[in-house]
Order: structure tokens, then sequence, then C-alpha cells
């Protein structure tokens, strides 16, 4: 028991330590949908309306999706090669025009009986069961330290960056690609949750052109700090700062809201 709580005690001064401090711009109205685990909060935008957004990273909280694309009338294009994600949305697929029959319960596994599907049908939800990142491939999925947690990673991060710990194999997608095949130029709104694959894929999709107006990132090493953590988000902080971006939200924890700021992606 004092070795659990001295654990807990050196990770929070860690967290403390290695968090930043990013400067916020606030001029846009925030909301959030979602759960409190899974939820997001992004800017209220016109221009999402009956639009075509990307949400990288589903596990098994949908809830940021499914109201999504119901306050939206949105197509939320759903990234995830997960075996359990992929049941999941499998299950939310066969409740299509159901109402939810109970709440949201806490934590990471939501009952598919809690989403209101009741305005939603196959167009709404799609999933494209790869894992996003740099090149088209097949590599290796490690799978988390606590089997009960659903997240993968191509990095694998959660077990110290390890090549040879347990996982699956995967096909892999890149940004530019997935919007050729689901027929877009852009999107308003990419929400990434990629287990640490982020500070790949983002730089990546800078230098290919690619600039949603809205990218709603979690940036997973933060949950395990380390001087590491802390100077690849400093590296891509400065990327995206340099494009254009500035940080309009920040929980405290790992979860970014940037919005690019060009008067050219403006309504």
């Amino acid at each position: 028991m004092a070795k659990s709580i001295l654990q807990k005690v050196k990770h929070k001064v860690k967290k403390l330590y290695y968090r930043p401090f990013p400067k916020i711009t606030k001029n846009a109205e925030i909301i959030c949908l979602g759960t409190t685990y899974g939820g997001w909060s992004f800017a209220d935008y016109p221009e999402l309306y009956n639009s075509v957004i990307i949400s990288c990273g589903l596990g098994e909280d949908a809830s940021f999706d499914v109201e999504f694309a119901a306050k939206y009338n949105a197509k939320v294009v759903i990234v995830d090669p997960t075996p359990r994600a992929i049941k999941h949305f499998q299950e939310i697929q066969d409740r299509l025009g159901l109402a939810a029959t109970c709440g949201y319960v806490e934590g990471g596994k939501q009952p598919v009986q809690s989403y209101d599907l009741s305005g939603l049908n196959e167009k709404h939800l799609q999933l494209v069961e790869k894992a996003m990142w740099i090149r088209e491939e097949r590599l290796k999925f490690f799978s988390p330290p606590n089997v009960q947690n659903v997240s993968h990673s191509i990095n694998n991060f959660q077990n110290q960056y390890s090549p040879d710990t347990d996982h699956i194999e995967v096909d892999t997608v890149t940004i530019d690609n997935l919007m050729n095949e689901i027929g877009v130029e852009t999107v308003p709104l990419l929400k990434m949750d990629i287990e640490a694959a982020e500070i790949s894929v983002l730089p990546y999709m800078v230098e290919k052109g690619i600039k949603p107006r809205q990218l709603l990132i979690e940036f997973d090493e933060m949950n395990i700090p380390s001087a590491r953590s802390k100077n690849n988000f400093k590296k891509v902080d400065n990327i995206l700062k340099q494009s254009g971006y500035r940080i309009h939200y920040f929980d405290g924890s790992s979860n970014f809201l940037y919005i690019m700021d060009d008067n050219s992606h403006r309504l």
C-alpha cells in the first residue's frame, strides 16, 4: 500500500514537472461533447453542420463521435484497428435508429445502450479498420500493459518503447490517402487520439499541406511524463504554431484544441 501511494505521488510530481504551460487563445466559443472520459472540447463553428470529419481512435467510448454526428448531422469517419474497438463499433451499428436506454457510466467502456442513436443511420458513422500512420504498411500494434485497457500503440510508449512486448499486427493508412478514399479535400475537424503516434503523424500531415481548421489532440506520452514526452510535445507544438495553429483549450493533462488562425479558414 505504501509503495502504491509513493508511486502515485511520484507520478503526480513528474506530471507537474514535465507538463507544459501553454498560452491559451480565447476568441472562440468552446463546447464539449461526450463523456468525462471520452469527451472532447472544440469550437462550435457553423461549418461543422453537414460536414465530414475524421476521428482517429475509438476504443470503447464513442460518445463524442455519436453526439457530434447527431448534433451536426455530420459524417464521422472513425479510424481504429483495435479488435475491441471494432466489436464496439459493430454493436453500435446494430442499434442505429434506437434511443438510449441507460446513462453513461464512469470509465472508458460505455455500454452501447447509453448512446442515443435515434437520429443516426449507417451514413453518419464509418469505421476504417486501420491505424493512422506516416506510411501504408503492416506493423506491430503493441498491447497495453494492463489487459483491461483497450488502447494499443505503434511506438509502445506504454511499455517503455520496447520492440518485444505483446502485440497484434495491423494495416496502416496515411491521412492524405484516407482523405482521398473518403472523397474529401479537407475536413473542418480532425480528432487524434492515437497513443503517441501523433508525434509522427502531425508533422507528416503538415508536410503534406493538410490543415484541418480544428485539431483535437491527445498527446498520450504526457500520461507517462518524462523529458522525452515534454520534448516531443514541444517539437510538434512548434510545427503546428509555425503552420498557423494556436491552442484554444488545454485540459491541464494531455488534451489540446488547436485552431487554425488563418483568415482563409474562417467563414
